[in-house]
């Protein structure tokens, strides 16, 4: 096992919480540990979303930096009488990657380790072997034999299950695999943009956010943006590679290791196109490494910030991340120390004259 330095010990930290939408408190801790340190004040909004404020200029543009705490999950819907429980995804699930994963149950009593269980192929017809099992076919195996003995454990309607997956630094050291990337990587990335402030002057007030509720509609964004009500927006989250097997360039163009991720576009905003170009004229000028990258699904915590109060400039970065939802993702180091450097960097050069002119572009 490599020995964890200080940046590994807080991504293992964050990624082993256990956070689906509105299930965030363990993240949240975690984020709030470790921003603490960096931040003048900590404060959350009404739905639980953390807000790590630090002040470079009194009365300067505030700069929203947001990553999200929740990951996607399951939720228990029922407990059948031989103690096997239905349930259902909380975030986007393919039924592909579910079948014999490992789970953990979150109940009042303490975690509860299941399996996603399905019928083995013995028995199955030929035509079903070739089929992927409907979700709500589904079921979680806990090794109870009855509902009460379930009941007995803590297991009720509405508990949080998360995947189950320990924290691993593969061979190449840059690459480290993970449940939860999506997004407490954004989360470590608010986390270190504020600790790289830490001694430097800024012309502006950060706000370091772990937003909740992301993954069933970017809903902690809309609040705690709300409360904000920043001047320029940055959504931090992951995004998808093409350099593995089966992905073709239609379909993404981006590699694990050569930058951060420019979004231009996607189902939830149309990027500032001012912001973008200050972002890339930014790294241009100090060589850090960037990809564009576009999607025509999904969207990140951008597409809420954006639509604040008058409108806000904003822009997503990612990290080109492999296997999102699902049970263990694989990211590069670099890209993550990339996007940290690069938005710091930027964080520097937006002073109360340069906000005024992006907002016109």
């Amino acid at each position: 096992m490599t020995k964890l330095d200080e940046t590994l010990s807080m991504l293992k930290e964050l990624t082993d919480a256990k956070g689906i939408p509105g299930n965030e408190r363990e993240p949240r801790e975690v984020m709030k540990k470790y921003i603490s340190e960096y931040a003048d004040e900590v404060t959350t909004d009404g739905l639980g979303s953390l807000i790590a404020k630090k002040t470079g200029k009194e009365g300067g543009p505030k700069i929203m930096v947001a990553g999200h705490l929740d990951e996607v999950g399951f939720m228990i819907t029922s407990i059948d009488d031989k103690g096997f429980l239905r349930f259902q995804t909380v975030g986007g699930w393919w039924s592909q990657v579910m079948l014999a994963q490992r789970l953990t149950i979150v109940t009042s009593k303490g975690d509860v380790t299941g399996v996603i269980g399905s019928k083995p192929p013995h028995i199955l017809p030929a035509e079903a072997r070739k089929k992927p099992v409907d979700i709500k076919d589904m079921f979680i195996d806990i090794g109870a034999s009855s509902r009460e003995e379930a009941h007995e454990w803590g297991v009720k309607p509405g508990d949080m299950v998360v995947p189950y997956f320990e924290f691993t630094v593969m061979n190449n050291e840059k690459m480290l695999l993970a449940k939860a990337w999506d997004n407490r990587i954004g989360c470590a990335i608010a986390i270190n943009v504020l600790k790289e402030l830490q001694n430097t002057e800024h012309p502006n007030v950060v706000y370091g956010v772990g937003t909740v509720q992301e993954e069933i509609g970017l809903r902690g964004a809309k609040t705690s943006a709300q409360m904000i009500q920043p001047d320029i927006g940055f959504g931090v989250d992951v995004g998808i590679p093409g350099d593995t097997p089966g992905v073709t360039e239609k379909e993404a163009l981006n590699k694990l290791g050569e930058g951060p991720q420019i979004i231009l576009y996607d189902a939830s905003m149309v990027s500032h196109k001012g912001l973008r170009d200050l972002v890339t004229d930014t790294a241009d000028e100090l060589n850090i490494p960037y990809q564009f990258d576009s999607s025509p699904g999904g969207g990140t915590d951008s597409g809420s910030i954006h639509l604040t109060h008058k409108g806000v400039p904003a822009l997503s970065i990612t990290i080109a991340t492999r296997y999102i939802h699902s049970h263990a993702g694989i990211l590069h180091r670099d890209d993550f120390e990339n996007a940290v450097k690069l938005i710091t960097e930027v964080i520097k050069r937006l002073d109360a004259e340069t906000v005024e002119k992006l907002t016109f572009e």
